[in-house]
């Protein structure tokens, strides 16, 4: 028993429940110390998320400059154009239900604008440099390393990744129930928690259906390139999928995920090429439900939005989560930044952002892995060599 333990979605989904259950009973002064929790762990995630851009997309970036090749930056575009695509599906089919759906609910009430649950204390932790300096200066060094091919500034970059996914394992992850357990116990004070559950469930059933609209989409053009039913395609790597929803990660997937689409009919040389390289690039279900989140929680907040931020936003989270640890919630963690400098996220909304996505984390992480297979398929014609070609159009002939 002393090795049972639960996952994160479980323990989010359990601070939620205490949290409110706790907060239909917490005196005045439970309340201000869980506020007090809530400032210092989010002055905390703020001074980290300078860190987590840096540690992650600098050597992401290095790594395929140094891999450069055809086939990856192919891999790379396509990943990436799968990436906007979703967020900015996301977006519009936001854009027409939220309002509809979250419409006459009374909006969010800012924490900290309570007076009788100040915190007794806080703490000023700075960042050591704005979201925006540090997408930049990733960029600057992750682009240069890969055309000097540098070691030492790519090794120093990658053990700072290294220390920085200790401190998300070590400190994040561990308390990050404990964080969502006191928001929840502070929002139930308030007389908050009823709208945002009933926000949760109408957004989750959305962001469902918008996974399985994406899979279908990739799939039917991967069809015209394979010349295969996109459905029995999907078919195939419904073990991927499933894998994906028990291991929530991309990685610890990428086996079945192989297996799989070779079974469909892609090139063992472009799969086994492919697939473990959009494992960290390709993050279709992930922009689609953080997308979707942050856009439902500024409508529920009455804060006003734009086209243009959401595509801002949506462009640099497809470069910003690339790379993202293979842990549960390793998205979110990296889009924090964006969210709080492009979107103006506050410690409330993004508590209640990192409760919404990762209550759907394994959802997100399936939609990416099947997803791969259809980025493999749609290369495999481009990439695959003429006599493997030639080959598999004598077994088609001497089948039919």
């Amino acid at each position: 028993m002393r090795h049972f333990k639960l996952n994160l979605i479980w323990q989010i989904l359990i601070g939620i429940a205490v949290g409110i259950g706790v907060g239909m009973f917490a005196p005045e002064w439970f309340g201000r110390l869980a506020s007090t929790f809530n400032g210092i762990f989010s002055q905390f995630l703020g001074f980290m998320i300078p860190l987590i851009i840096i540690g992650f997309v600098v050597p992401a970036i290095a790594d395929v400059g140094v891999r450069a090749g055809k086939l990856l930056v192919a891999t790379a575009v396509l990943a990436y154009f799968f990436t906007f695509f979703a967020g900015m599906l996301s977006y519009f089919t936001g854009v027409m239900t939220f309002p509809s759906l979250i419409s006459g609910e009374p909006g969010l009430v800012s924490v900290e604008d309570e007076s009788h649950l100040a915190p007794y204390f806080t703490m000023d932790i700075p960042a050591i440099m704005p979201v925006m300096s540090a997408l930049v200066l990733s960029f600057l060094f992750g682009l240069g390393i890969a055309f000097m091919k540098g070691t030492t500034l790519k090794n120093f970059f990658c053990e700072l990744r290294d220390i920085v996914q200790m401190a998300i394992r070590g400190v994040i992850i561990p308390l990050l129930p404990f964080y969502i357990f006191s928001i929840f116990v502070v929002m139930t004070v308030e007389g908050q928690v009823g709208v945002i559950l009933t926000t949760f469930i109408k957004i989750i059933a959305i962001i469902f259906c918008l996974h399985i609209f994406i899979l279908v989409l990739q799939y039917c053009i991967a069809a015209c390139f394979m010349r295969k039913n996109p459905f029995k395609m999907l078919l195939t790597m419904l073990p991927a999928y499933l894998t994906a929803l028990g291991t929530q990660s991309s990685a610890a997937t990428i086996p079945v995920t192989l297996r799989q689409t070779i079974k469909m009919g892609v090139s063992e040389d472009v799969a086994g090429f492919v697939v473990p390289l959009c494992a960290t690039i390709h993050m279709s279900g992930s922009a689609l439900k953080i997308t979707a989140c942050a856009l439902a929680l500024i409508i529920m907040n009455g804060q006003p939005y734009s086209l243009s931020e959401f595509l801002q936003f949506t462009a640099m989270l497809g470069v910003t989560i690339v790379a993202a640890p293979g842990i549960p919630g390793g998205s979110i963690m990296a889009s924090l930044g964006l969210l709080a400098s492009v979107l103006g996220f506050d410690q409330q909304m993004i508590a209640l952002m990192i409760a919404l996505y990762i209550a759907m984390d394994s959802f997100g992480t399936a939609c990416n892995v099947t997803g791969d297979g259809a980025i493999s398929a749609i290369l495999n014609p481009f990439f695959t060599s003429r006599q493997s070609r030639l080959h598999d159009r004598s077994e088609a002939g001497m089948t039919a």
